[in-house]
């Protein structure tokens, strides 16, 4: 990470029973990403951001969030992202809608500067660059897997480079509190 500068995140956090149950699995394929990386929905993946641009960024996720209504997301089976890279994930079949609206008003801001390698896809990693046999077996097992939740916010977080990522500030929706 260059001086001067914050890794960030923005993400639904998968709510308990199925947030922890995702992310054992994850863990049991062997994906070394599962210690540091709760199961989640991906607004905005991996940004490095002036760190001095942080109160401007934390203002614009004010503002993304009380434009957005609380939703619900139903998580319902796998897909995969093979053979453009090894991630296998839960997919969303309710909220795809609302979640790209909000990646998109995220990136909004000219304080983040994303490079987007790939389309914006909201989904679930439950396993990334572990063995072909490990991303088979994981997309078996979930493959009937189902959950449906409200969604009433989202997270901002930041990353030292080490460790697991850390919580900065919750974000509701629709201006809820």
């Amino acid at each position: 990470m260059a001086e001067g500068t914050t890794r960030i995140g923005v993400a639904i956090d998968i709510p308990e029973p199925w947030g922890s149950a995702l992310t054992r699995r994850r863990d049991a394929a062997g994906d070394p990403q599962a210690a540091y990386t709760p199961a989640h929905v991906t607004l905005l993946g991996p940004t490095e951001i002036r760190t001095e641009s942080l109160p401007e960024v934390e203002k614009h996720l004010e503002a993304v969030a009380s434009g957005q209504q609380p939703f619900t997301i139903h998580l319902r089976g796998t897909g995969t992202f093979r053979p453009v890279t090894e991630v296998v994930f839960v997919t969303l079949a309710v909220g795809i809608s609302e979640c790209e609206l909000l990646a998109a008003a995220i990136t909004a801001s000219e304080a983040i500067n994303r490079d987007t390698r790939f389309p914006y896809h909201p989904h679930v990693t439950v396993a990334q660059d572990v063995p072909s046999d490990a991303l088979d077996a994981v997309f078996e097992d979930l493959a009937g897997f189902s959950a449906r939740f409200p969604v009433s916010g989202f997270t901002l977080f930041s990353h030292g480079g080490e460790g697991p990522w850390q919580r900065r500030r919750d974000y509701p929706l629709g201006g809820l509190r």
